[in-house]
């Protein structure tokens, strides 16, 4: 079949074109101008230039395909929303539905993020009916309000076309050309992450959530969300995981909350002075919580959804990192 990707130019957008075609889809794939796209040279994948802010360019570049996986999207730290982040993820998700509608698309694959799901309160962890809280818990920031109002853009929209919601957690793999949480792996080789800290993620193989948003096209229900996860770690865990998996020392060292603290405050007043800080307040309390916790239960039992081993994602994206000079 014949499918169309928007961000695969990121990590999971190039490892989901890679698992189509090695499933035999022919895969179009839509860039803005200047992206870099050298990375998937290997990879057969028909390029479209379209933004997200033009549904016309949209609409061509979706015409005869069979589903759209709606990958593209805007990462930032910053604790509110700005307007090129709530163009790319809202607006741009409204003119997705709106060229997938014209073009007469037969299903829309959108990811969302677990950002977008909930936080527990219980201590186990979330599932898909989980209620989104992260203004309560004080750990919303501009991705995550904006990642639950693109879900609430697909919510309505499942009312008049085809279209499921999958919901990733924290990944690991190759083709991690930015990087992007790929960047931890390289910190920690580097020794460049001073320390651990307690807090929670769940970290999955990027092979696996892309293989788990091919069966949500071919098997998930119409205008249901799926997480896409892996393995509710904390962060010393992974880093010890990371680091033994690289043969490299781990961080020893426990971060104090208060010098964590202290760090965020700053990174507050760089952001309030235009500029996007490396962290702030609100990614030192998710350092700190034990809140982000997820099941991917319904995936497995609905879609044939698996995970494998953080080891095997680990070690692939640092022989890719070192195939492309990002690491010695």
């Amino acid at each position: 079949m014949r499918v169309a990707i928007t961000g695969a130019s990121g990590l999971l957008g190039g490892n989901l074109a890679a698992e189509l075609i090695a499933a035999g889809h022919q895969v179009v794939a839509t860039k803005r101008g200047g992206s870099k796209v050298d990375h998937l040279a290997d990879l057969a994948i028909e390029w479209r230039d379209a933004e997200l802010a033009s549904i016309d360019a949209l609409t061509r570049a979706f015409e005869g395909c069979d589903a759209v996986f709606h990958c593209a999207a805007a990462v930032g730290v910053v604790k509110h929303v700005t307007p090129a982040m709530r163009a790319a993820n809202v607006t741009g998700t409204e003119n997705v539905v709106a060229a997938v509608t014209r073009a007469k698309v037969s299903r829309l694959v959108h990811t969302s993020s677990v950002v977008a799901v909930g936080l527990t309160t219980t201590g186990k962890p979330c599932d898909e009916t989980a209620t989104w809280n992260f203004d309560r818990e004080r750990l919303d920031d501009g991705y995550s309000i904006t990642k639950r109002q693109a879900e609430d853009v697909i919510e309505r929209a499942a009312q008049t076309i085809d279209a499921v919601t999958v919901n990733p957690t924290f990944m690991f793999g190759p083709r991690d050309a930015r990087p992007s949480s790929g960047q931890l792996i390289v910190d920690v080789v580097r020794r460049r992450v001073p320390g651990w800290t307690p807090g929670y993620n769940n970290f999955v193989d990027v092979r696996d959530v892309a293989r788990g948003m091919i069966l949500a096209w071919q098997r998930g229900k119409r205008g249901e969300r799926y997480i896409l996860g892996g393995y509710d770690m904390t962060y010393g865990d992974i880093m010890r995981t990371i680091a033994r998996v690289a043969g490299v020392r781990p961080p020893r060292l426990r971060v104090p909350q208060p010098i964590a603290w202290l760090i965020g405050k700053y990174g507050d007043f760089v952001e309030s002075r235009g500029k996007e800080p490396l962290v702030n307040s609100v990614q030192i309390r998710y350092a700190y919580s034990d809140k982000f916790r997820f099941t991917a239960d319904k995936a497995k039992r609905e879609l044939g959804y698996t995970i494998g081993s953080l080891d095997v994602a680990i070690r692939d994206a640092l022989a890719w990192f070192r195939g492309h000079g990002m690491l010695r």
